[in-house]
């Protein structure tokens, strides 16, 4: 297994900058790495990502030397678990909204002694088991995987002090998204009441020495990693569009 290159930013202080991709697609992964991102966001839980693209991905982001981080489709540890076993640096896990569903996110990710990872001979996370020994692995693995839980529902924000003592955990990850919509204010994360809520957090986070993650365009970026904000990342889509929008006002500027 690689050193994590995004948990060492994170301990030097550095944001760390990422694609989130929701189509199955190693090529996409590729280029990410091409484009200069440090990581990738391999999103399962909204988009049309399969276990056998999730594998490719990986390896394509392996390829590119972008960290892979996978998004489960649900916080289940065996969902966790099999996405940790092709080879995914990391995972971000959905709707962490107490302290017991932290720790069952640590414990998914992590061995033995730090957590109840199921273990098995020949994983692709362990080079199919052909180079070094099963101990070595463990203790690469539980010291290089990365953890991110999402908090994104009203009653993570609640629990927030006590998931914040969960240890293990690298990143916490606020969702404007879904936390807007279950807030009462579906799609709009500006509304008051959001935005107090997600400011309130990111200083908790923040104070507690942790690492705060959210997402960031080129809109937000510059406040986002005013607050603190380190684990970044950007939806493709958007990257388009902004893109779009520059390339169709520079043509019709250059019409005769």
């Amino acid at each position: 297994m690689r050193p994590n290159k995004m948990k060492a930013k994170f301990s030097a202080g550095e944001p760390a900058f990422g694609l989130s991709i929701m189509i199955p697609s190693p090529q996409m992964v590729e280029m990410a790495g091409g484009l200069g991102f440090d990581w990738v966001l391999i999103d399962c839980e909204h988009g049309t990502i399969s276990l056998e693209s999730v594998e490719l991905m990986i390896m394509a982001a392996e390829a590119a030397d972008v960290t892979p981080i996978v998004r489960p489709p649900t916080k289940n540890p065996n969902e966790i678990m099999r996405v940790m076993d092709l080879g995914a640096m990391g995972v971000q896990v959905p709707h962490v909204n107490t302290a017991d569903d932290a720790r069952n996110a640590v414990a998914a990710v992590k061995y033995h002694p730090l957590g109840s990872r199921s273990m098995a001979a020949g994983i692709r996370a362990q080079g199919y088991g052909l180079g070094s020994a099963a101990d070595g692995y463990v203790e690469t693995a539980n010291r290089e995987t990365l953890v991110c839980v999402q908090l994104e529902d009203p009653e993570a924000i609640e629990n927030a002090d006590e998931i914040l003592k969960v240890e293990g955990i690298d990143v916490f990850f606020i969702g404007p998204s879904d936390l807007s919509q279950s807030m009462g204010h579906p799609g709009n994360a500006k509304a008051p009441e959001v935005v107090k809520a997600i400011d309130e957090t990111l200083a908790k986070i923040v104070a507690s020495g942790h690492t705060p993650g959210m997402p960031g365009t080129t809109d937000n970026l510059p406040e986002v990693l005013s607050k603190g904000v380190r684990y970044i990342y950007a939806h493709v889509p958007r990257l388009l569009k902004a893109s779009a929008a520059d390339y169709f006002k520079a043509a019709k500027a250059a019409r005769p």
